[in-house]
């Protein structure tokens, strides 16, 4: 199995982003699909996650609100829109896949794509 992300880049206070991860190999519409983020000198942190169906969600406290996470099981994919971004929103964001349907712990997660860099500049 493996995770793209996609979509990062450099914004403004206030701005958005849609982040994307397209996963090939293992049985897409069965993982429970999940993304966390790392800044410098922090440890990882949940940002959200999304059960098989799409029908249930979580999200961090951090991202409540102003985050939202989506998937396309036909394109096997998952998505992050990200709006009213803050400068404390810079990290690395790394998607993941978690065979069980659902999971919101980075231990439960077995497949990790590589990371996009988002910076928001204040």
């Amino acid at each position: 199995v493996q995770l793209q992300a996609s979509g990062g880049g450099l914004v403004p206070t206030g701005g958005s982003l849609r982040l994307d991860c397209a996963v090939s190999g293992g049985t897409f519409s069965s993982y429970g699909m999940g993304w966390f983020r790392q800044a410098p000198g922090r440890e990882r942190e949940f940002v959200a996650a999304i059960n098989w169906s799409g029908g249930r969600k979580y999200y961090g406290d951090s991202v409540e609100g102003r985050f939202t996470i989506s998937r396309d099981n036909a394109k096997k994919t998952v998505y992050l829109q990200l709006n009213s971004l803050n400068p404390e929103d810079t990290a690395v964001y790394y998607c993941a896949a978690d065979r069980s349907g659902f999971a919101t712990t980075q231990r439960s997660f077995e497949y990790w794509g590589q990371g996009t860099q988002v910076t928001v500049s204040s």
